[in-house]
């Protein structure tokens, strides 16, 4: 009798085991003499989108730029999918999957959106199947085509940055201070934007500093405070210790 009512049990349920993408083990980093990441521990999974927040200064655009091969690692590891791409160069990671839009967008202000776009054919796609995607993706800018990249609005040109950054297929995409600047409305729509990627499988870290609205879409969130993480978890759970966090306060460990 025993046995049989063990055997209709149903079975538990489980969550779906997310592998990691990008990883950083123990990361000491900086510029030259001045260490800037001390020990950061940090972990990206596939198909994920976490939030790196925390106030200005406290390390964030570092990390990202270590992910990018922009700024040597010290001490510690930078792996993807599972194995050490310490030391590897900044466009090797960009052929490897890690693509990342910096701050301030890097566009190229005095060409058109179409050349901005043409920019991206190094990829291997070609500038109809660039165009065709970044068009649906954005509306906006199709009828901006020919306009001079320099000349849009703060939104269309974040627009423009995030579309040639995915015309390369990334697997990792890393935005830096994609709210800078920008209106609520303008901010909110690409974060939708952002969260439809993800949903296609693209894992995104997110960087931010002032912005409460990423954590609606992020699966998990991360605070930095000199250039350690302090504080990692579901979204909920952080949005009260923020506000400590910018306020120069302790968030808990």
């Amino acid at each position: 009798m025993s046995e049989s009512l063990a055997e209709s049990q149903p079975e538990p349920i489980r969550e779906p085991i997310r592998e990691p993408i990008l990883e950083l083990v123990d990361v000491v980093a900086g510029y030259g003499p001045i260490i800037v990441l001390q020990s950061v521990s940090l972990t990206l999974h596939r198909g994920e989108v976490l939030a790196l927040l925390g106030p200005n200064g406290g390390g964030k655009s570092t990390a990202m730029q270590v992910c990018c091969g922009l700024v040597p690692i010290i001490s510690g590891q930078l792996r993807f999918a599972g194995r050490s791409i310490t030391g590897a160069a900044p466009d090797a990671l960009a052929r490897a999957g890690v693509c990342a839009v910096p701050e301030g967008r890097g566009i190229f202000p005095n060409l058109t959106v179409h050349e901005n776009l043409m920019m991206a054919t190094h990829t291997g796609m070609s500038l109809a199947e660039i165009e065709h995607t970044a068009f649906a993706r954005f509306p906006a800018l199709a009828s901006r085509r020919w306009q001079l990249a320099g000349t849009m609005s703060g939104g269309q040109q974040q627009m423009l940055s995030m579309s040639r950054a995915l015309a390369t297929n990334p697997a990792v995409l890393l935005l830096d201070e994609l709210s800078m600047g920008l209106a609520p409305k303008i901010v909110s729509q690409l974060y939708e934007i952002v969260a439809n990627v993800a949903a296609e499988g693209v894992s995104v870290l997110l960087i931010e500093q002032f912005a409460r609205s990423v954590l609606r879409i992020a699966d998990r969130a991360a605070i930095m405070l000199n250039g350690r993480i302090v504080r990692t978890g579901p979204p909920d759970e952080l949005a009260d210790e923020l506000s400590a966090a910018y306020l120069g306060g302790k968030a808990n460990s």
